[in-house]
């Protein structure tokens, strides 16, 4: 595993919604006011069973203006991992209950995906192509789209679907892509001997499936060592040079999402809380902008649909998280080592 400096990511937000990009301002989200629900427990047919449960999502516009909705719905009937996707549209993103359109992707064991592997579809457009990046349970996997609603999978020269992985039984997945000043960054988590990480990866060409190695950019600290506790990374660039990682705990009636910030969008804290923000009762979330305005959407607590809600940003004044380890200090550094380009405790059995 391998934990690297890094180019920093750049965005410009308008000024018009209330965020400055300067490095020592530092913001919080907020919920601001009401959710509607946009998405259900749907009619799978065949595939119906009572305990499904709508769970990791990917929202987007469409080419014709319309909002597209893709779930990995779990729990279902479709055999083996039990999970697949499933397509709402809306009009708007203010709109609720949008139009379900049936389900839109199985897995393709022929291309070497794992039955009922679907997990976690997320899009964004790049030219005149839009972008899905999806687990199948053991790889991050492409689709590619000319209108934003009919995907098409991408073969890797071998005959698969798969592009990258953290290995067999680590269950790569939440794969999630931004883009800043010419690279793209593909933030996804997986687990090892039950311990939960975030990764990123990057590549300047989203069209050639050449990425870079990995980098732990998360793990630890108050959120959590464990298998879970590193789910569906979600990161978003402010103001330039101001990053903020969403990372869950829990799913549910007590659904939690942490919010760190960082000026190094390959570090959010390794075993270490200086730039924890604080928490959100949310699960899985995605942080959309939209005509200026900023939006959340998020697993309902009931795990029976999804719904949305306006999000703010109000100056954080609180002060950020403690370090767990201080690397300034000699002492300190001297109980750690370098191998392979990573870094790790040398006293720990954490990789």
């Amino acid at each position: 595993m391998l934990i690297r400096s890094s180019v920093l990511l750049m965005a410009t937000i308008l000024a018009s919604i209330g965020v400055v990009g300067h490095a020592k301002q530092v913001y919080r989200p907020v919920i601001d006011g009401p959710w509607w629900q946009v998405a259900g427990d749907p009619d799978l047919g065949e595939y119906t069973r009572g305990k499904q449960q709508p769970v990791d999502f990917g929202l987007w516009q469409a080419s014709d203006g319309t909002w597209q909705l893709w779930s990995c719905i779990r729990g279902t009937g479709c055999g083996g991992n039990t999970r697949l996707f499933y397509r709402w549209q809306g009009g708007k993103l203010s709109d609720a209950n949008w139009t379900p359109m049936g389900i839109a992707q199985t897995a393709r064991t022929d291309l070497g995906e794992t039955l009922g592997g679907q997990q976690a579809p997320h899009v964004v457009k790049e030219g005149n192509l839009y972008y899905m990046a999806y687990g199948d349970w053991v790889n991050i996997c492409f689709s590619t789209s000319t209108d934003g609603k009919k995907f098409t999978r991408v073969i890797q020269p071998g005959g698969k679907t798969g592009v990258f992985s953290e290995g067999p039984g680590l269950n790569s997945r939440d794969a999630m892509l931004l883009k800043s000043g010419g690279l793209w960054y593909c933030y996804y988590t997986a687990h090892n001997r039950e311990h939960g990480y975030d990764f990123c990866r990057t590549t300047r060409d989203l069209s050639s499936y050449k990425w870079s190695h990995s980098s732990v950019v998360a793990y630890g600290g108050r959120s959590g060592d464990y298998r879970w506790s590193a789910e569906c990374p979600h990161v978003v660039e402010l103001s330039p040079g101001n990053y903020y990682l969403f990372r869950t705990q829990r799913y549910g009636a007590n659904a939690q999402t942490s919010v760190y910030h960082s000026t190094n969008p390959l570090n959010f804290g390794i075993d270490d809380d200086k730039g924890f923000l604080c928490t959100l009762p949310v699960a899985a979330p995605e942080i959309i902008l939209h005509d200026r305005q900023y939006y959340i959407a998020s697993l309902m607590p009931s795990l029976k649909g999804i719904h949305i809600a306006k999000l703010k940003w109000v100056e954080h004044k609180g002060g950020l998280g403690k370090a767990v380890f201080d690397f300034d200090k000699a002492e300190v550094r001297a109980g750690w080592k370098v191998s392979d380009g990573g870094i790790y405790q040398t006293t720990s059995d954490k990789p």
